[in-house]
């Protein structure tokens, strides 16, 4: 199992499509092997969610993400988890846990500069 993990800095990114980096875990029997971090190689509509398909990733944890971003990664089989927030690795840990759940919602776009897409 891959989980790309929207990331600034230290910590869960607000935005999908905006944050700087990804980090990938590679986790095997509910324990992660492997870390690397990726920049985010650019937002462009529909690019991202086929992008970390290819790269093998099932999860994506994220503060807030687009509605239609959602979509894509349903329909690649990747499971998305929004709502998240703190430290990346407390996220992914949380996550295989079984504790980290998805608040389900979604950025929509209409507050001006993005203030809010993190649902927290």
């Amino acid at each position: 199992m891959k989980i790309a993990v929207a990331t600034e800095g230290t910590m869960v990114a607000e935005h999908f499509g905006h944050c700087s980096q990804y980090s990938l875990f590679t986790v095997k029997d509910g324990k992660v092997i492997g870390r690397e971090v990726i920049a985010n190689p650019g937002h462009q509509p529909g690019f991202l969610p086929n992008y970390l398909a290819d790269l093998g990733v099932n999860c994506v944890i994220v503060g807030g993400i687009g509605a239609r971003a959602v979509e894509l990664f349903g329909e690649r089989g990747i499971e998305v988890i929004s709502g998240a927030y703190g430290p990346v690795e407390a996220a992914v840990h949380a996550y295989l846990a079984g504790s980290l759940k998805s608040s389900g919602g979604t950025c929509s776009h209409d507050h001006g500069g993005h203030e809010g897409c993190g649902g927290h």
